[in-house]
């Protein structure tokens, strides 16, 4: 505290830390203080070695910052605290680097390596502060290091990373657009990312960098529109203006049968000839019914139904583009719903009517209808800036019609007695509108503005001449005396614009005012001279027309204008008196035109149709600023024109190209990896056929046959709460020391019990109660394929010409029905069960029929079986107690504890065997005991909570599991290379329980057998930011290599490397799920101690290893 007021006297003689002086702060930058002592406090503060008053200037800082103050001369001094250890303070630095990195490059350069450091901190927010800073630096010599922190940024576990990551993409394309294939490659798999908060940047990255790369979307289009409501606000925007350009190109226009009835309805209004009219009407009638009805595509009609609850949205920007998304998009008939939405923005502040009724505007010329139920919404108040009431009134003029004209006009009656001018004009010019396209109500229109001729404010008069003589062209023989009138108005007008009307009026129909013409010509004669070049030039024009119809009282008025014009300061008027002189007047010289100069001036003009300025502004996409603008503005996306013929829709097919991957890829695809619920499996196997379409027969009476056995179990509801969750967690807590160790002594008992009785029993019944293996060669595949095949053979003659990919999904079946009647009696037909054993069928511990070849050997050259032997490896089976490839036993956790279970408990181990139907997945088995009274049936997985990117293999429901019985099972869980948990319901036909399984980061690993040569080329591209060194000592029981071998393969499912020196150990392996490398060494040194490194390209993945690896070494 003592130090804190010492800064508050020095910037000013304040003692109180709670209100601060900021007029004596130096940080102000007032105008008397010394350079030299300017921030001198702030200095010191972030010099010393508190971190509450390095934390105390920062804040000043950043307020500094905020208020629009330089701070950059206390550069040196922040960047001296980014390696600071107090969280707090270190993201302020970060705050303050990210305004002022790109401005001191020289000294932000210095604190790189501190930037990559921090890209491995713990804190998400660290790692993306300093990603961020890292990317505001604009210097192209680090654009390599900026490319591999988005790259390891893009694969980070922590969403707000990743999207972090896709917000620098775009820094580093302008930086440096030469990185634009590399910076696709990271788009493209973060528009794969699953997660809400990523998705809205990386549009946007995709936007800024590669917008015409449409097929990245293909494969991620259903996914958008399905996250698109729990996307941030921005992202929503960003991502539904992109998918209106996207769907604008890959689906059919639903209203193109409409557009072309239209065309000719228009056609009509125009043409000259009715019977022309018909004609074309009936040829688009024709076309029309050529055409193929239209059917939407159910990816278009996705879009159509995600977007529109976002009509709803508090965010005013959200619902403006999911209403240019409907008007762009939309079949006719569904737009109406956006103008509910539309209306009540225009509650909002002044600038967003503005927007908003800038497209109701344009929406209301195409889509009138929609808009007349609210036409009151958009009466003028006298509140309304001058802006929105020229809108709101060029609204009300879209939608007038026959019925509700009247209305319009009474409101616009009262408009004109305003006191803004500009409205007022605006209000003339929209009667006159009114007058030309409502044909009943142009009379009443003209004498309303015949009247206001009489108004005192000269520019209410001037525009109602200019809208009179627009209206007058279209039956001037009707309205002479108005002619007459009007040319009376010329002593008084002075708006050039409006002097000008009369003067054409006057001109164009001086037949039906032969006496006042020439009048009017004399009085403008007489005052030419002062008027302005627009009178003028309308002067000229009626001395024209008065000379060619009425020669003999203007000729020497004619002559006198005509010599007035010739000597003009203005050349385009002298230039058309010279061009009017040589037409009227006959001379020896006079060209061939002369004699058509009638023809010319007097010619029939057509009546001016009165448009809006709106009227061609849907080209632009509705809500962007070039619609703003009416102007195409920097970085426009134009809008695509919809496509003649619909482009293929199974591009976006995800799930069938992934399945398809992998029927090419592994031997067999079970068809329950696509269900999470055994009813829904059910159903799509009796509905519809995965692959074919036409289903075999042993399918649907097969899962028929399962519905009717376990109906009943599942009819029974299971009424369990979260909270029933919670004393399970405490109860299995104080009991799990005493109870592992019964759990071990019964499973190894019951193990060799039931060995001793399949040996017993195998060769006359086939026992049910085999036990799925932990690992898969590809003969014991083979095998169990061709039995089931044979079976099908029996079962279904007709099926021969079967494609392979049906017969995988109908062997699924098989695999579950067989599965259900584990651990109960043999049925009767007993030799068949024989030939039906399939892959989760075979015995755990003693697989007779084709032994097992573990994954090392397929990666072990003949070379390294000497290096190789101390591994352990041999090309048996392995029995729970050994399936790691290296020696060590492999622990068993505990799920579900027997009290908590009601006599049910639940073991699991990682097997670290490869999970059969997906090499990407972790195996883990699962051992089921019922220790109650009462059997238990229907075990199954149902309802699992996963985070994005992870998956999961269910196994094969268990039908009945009788008292005093153990069952072990097989699952696989993509973990997506992290260390979250996998939460999931374990059902049974009474209860259901929650349970988590989280791995330990050492088994999101598989073991990569490698020579030291290629050790050691790996070590060396994965330097710097993807390695990690650690000094520690080894423990008492921890000595030698053996001891240190056995330590990090029990931690980590990693294989041993050859290595000659002694005082070295190596091991590799990869992740299973992305196939990462992750390498590590051990160097012992005298003294039991030793050096840890960890090269990995995940370096989450590397710094939690690190941290295990030295707990198990220690001990």
């Amino acid at each position: 505290m003592s130090s804190s007021s010492a800064f508050n006297d020095d910037k000013g003689g304040s003692s109180s830390i709670g209100e601060p002086e900021y007029g004596h702060d130096p940080a102000s930058g007032g105008i008397f203080s010394s350079d030299y002592k300017r921030h001198d406090d702030l200095k010191e503060m972030l010099d010393s070695n508190k971190d509450s008053l390095k934390l105390e200037a920062m804040k000043r800082i950043v307020a500094m910052i905020a208020r629009g103050k330089n701070a950059s001369d206390l550069f040196p001094a922040v960047v001296k605290n980014v390696a600071c250890k107090n969280i707090e303070v270190k993201k302020l630095v970060y705050v303050y680097l990210v305004r002022y990195a790109e401005e001191q490059q020289d000294l932000a350069l210095l604190s790189i390596s501190t930037f990559q450091r921090g890209l491995k901190d713990p804190n998400q927010l660290i790692r993306a502060s300093a990603l961020r800073v890292l990317s505001s630096i604009r210097v192209t010599i680090i654009v390599p290091i900026m490319m591999l922190a988005i790259r390891e940024a893009a694969s980070d576990m922590s969403p707000y990373v990743r999207k972090t990551a896709a917000h620098a993409i775009p820094k580093l394309y302008s930086l440096d657009p030469d990185q634009k294939d590399q910076l696709i490659e990271v788009i493209e798999k973060l528009l794969a990312d699953k997660t809400t908060l990523v998705a809205g940047s990386v549009v946007m990255a995709f936007e800024e960098v590669c917008p015409e790369r449409i097929d990245l979307i293909h494969k991620n289009y259903r996914k958008l529109c399905n996250l698109l409501i729990d996307v941030e606000e921005w992202g929503q925007v960003v991502i539904i203006n992109m998918l209106t350009r996207y769907a604008r190109t890959q689906f059919l226009n639903p209203n193109a049968n409409e557009s072309l009835l239209e065309e000719g309805t228009e056609k009509t209004f125009y043409g000259s000839d009715e019977d022309e009219g018909k004609e074309e009407k009936v040829e688009a009638a024709a076309l029309v019914a050529k055409r193929k009805p239209y059917v939407m595509d159910p990816d278009h009609r996705l879009l159509l139904r995600n977007t529109k609850p976002l009509l709803q949205s508090r965010n005013a920007a959200v619902v403006m583009a999911v209403a240019q998304l409907y008007f762009h998009l939309a079949p006719k008939a569904e737009v109406g719903v956006i103008a509910k939405a539309l209306v009540r923005l225009m509650r909002s502040h002044s600038e967003v009517q503005y927007v908003v009724l800038q497209n109701v505007a344009t929406m209301s010329i195409k889509r009138r209808g929609m808009f007349e139920p609210y036409l009151k919404s958009f009466y003028i108040r006298s509140t309304d800036p001058t802006q929105i009431k020229v809108l709101k009134l060029e609204v009300l003029t879209n939608l007038a019609n026959e019925t509700n004209i009247s209305t319009i006009l009474r409101e616009f009656q009262t408009y004109i007695k305003s006191m803004d001018k500009d409205f007022v004009a605006a209000t003339i010019q929209a009667i006159g509108r009114c007058a030309t396209s409502i044909g009943e109500v142009r009379d009443t229109c003209l004498n309303g503005l015949v009247q206001l001729l009489s108004n005192r404010d000269e520019l209410v008069v001037a525009e109602s001449v200019v809208v009179i003589k627009k209206l007058l062209q279209m039956q001037p023989e009707r309205h002479s005396d108005i002619i007459k009138h009007m040319a009376k108005l010329t002593d008084n007008i002075q708006v050039p614009m409006a002097r000008a009307s009369i003067l054409w009026l006057i001109g164009e129909y001086c037949e039906h005012i032969p006496k006042i013409a020439p009048d009017v010509l004399r009085k403008m004669a007489k005052s030419f001279t002062n008027e302005e070049d627009i009178v003028k030039l309308q002067v000229l024009n009626l001395a024209a027309k008065l000379y060619l119809t009425n020669s003999k009282q203007t000729k020497l008025l004619t002559q006198y204008v005509l010599n007035l014009a010739k000597y003009d300061q203005n050349y385009d008027i002298r230039d058309r008196a010279r061009f009017i002189r040589q037409l009227i007047v006959p001379t020896d010289k006079s060209g061939a035109l002369s004699k058509y100069a009638k023809k010319l001036f007097l010619a029939l003009k057509p009546a001016p149709v009165l448009e809006s300025p709106f009227k061609d502004r849907d080209h632009f996409q509705l809500g962007s600023l070039s619609h703003l603008l009416n102007a195409k503005a920097g970085g426009y996306q134009e809008l695509p024109d919809w496509p003649e013929v619909a482009p293929d829709p199974s591009v976006r097919n995800v799930e069938v190209i992934m399945l398809l991957e992998r029927v090419t890829a592994l031997t067999r695809v079970p068809e329950w990896t696509k269900c999470s619920s055994r009813e829904k499996r059910k159903e799509k196997k009796v509905e519809k056929p995965f692959y074919s379409d036409s289903e075999g027969e042993s399918g649907p009476t097969e899962s028929a046959d399962s519905d009717s056995d376990t109906g009943s179990g599942t009819g029974s509801g299971s009424e369990e709460s979260g909270s029933e969750s919670g004393s399970e967690e405490s109860e299995s807590e104080s009991d799990k020391e005493e109870e592992e160790e019964k759990h071990k002594r019964k499973s190894k008992s019951r193990a060799k019990k039931s060995a001793q009785e399949s040996e017993g029993s195998e060769p006359s019944s086939g026992d049910e109660r085999k036990k799925p293996p932990k690992g898969k060669g590809p003969k014991a595949a083979s095998d169990s394929e061709s039995e089931e095949e044979e079976e099908e053979e029996e079962e279904s003659s007709s099926e021969s010409s079967e494609s392979e990919s049906e017969r995988e999904s109908e062997s699924d079946t098989d695999t579950r029905n067989k599965q259900k009647t584990c651990a109960s009696k043999p049925p009767p037909r007993q030799p068949k069960r024989e030939t039906e054993m399939s892959l989760l069928d075979l015995d755990d511990f003693e697989p007779t029929p084709s032994p097992q070849v573990t994954p090392v050997n397929n990666f072990v050259s003949s070379s390294l079986v000497t290096d190789l032997e101390g591994l352990s490896l041999s090309d048996s089976a392995l029995s729970p107690a050994a399936v790691s490839p290296a020696s060590g036993p492999v622990k068993s956790y505990e799920l579900l504890h027997r009290i908590t279970g009601e006599g049910l408990s639940v073991s699991y181990c990682f097997s670290r065997q490869p999970f059969s139907h997906d090499p990407h997945m972790v195996s883990v088995q699962m051992q089921f005991t019922n220790s109650g009274d009462t059997e238990t049936r229907n075990l199954r997985i149902q309802e699992p909570k996963l985070q994005s990117g992870m998956r999961i293999a269910e196994f094969p429901e268990i039908d009945v599991l009788p008292p005093g019985e153990t069952v072990t099972v097989v699952m696989g869980i993509d973990f997506s290379d992290s260390t979250q948990a996998a939460n999931f319901q374990l059902c049974t036909h009474t209860r259901k329980f929650f349970l988590t399984i989280q791995p330990p980061v050492g088994e999101l690993m598989m073991p990569v057998f490698m020579t030291e040569n290629e050790f050691k080329k790996e070590q060396g591209q994965l330097t710097g930011m993807n390695e990690i060194t650690e000094k520690l000592t080894l423990g008492e029981t921890c000595q030698g290599d053996a001891a240190i071998v056995q330590r990090v393969t029990s931690t980590a499912s990693l294989s041993r490397v050859p290595c000659g020196s002694e005082m070295e150990c190596r091991f590799a392996g990869k992740t299973v799920t992305s196939g990462s490398l992750v390498l590590v060494t051990i160097v012992t040194r005298e003294q039991h101690v030793a050096q840890l490194t960890v090269n990995c390209e995940k370096m989450l993945i590397g710094t939690m290893l690190v941290k295990d690896v030295l707990q198990a070494l220690s001990q």
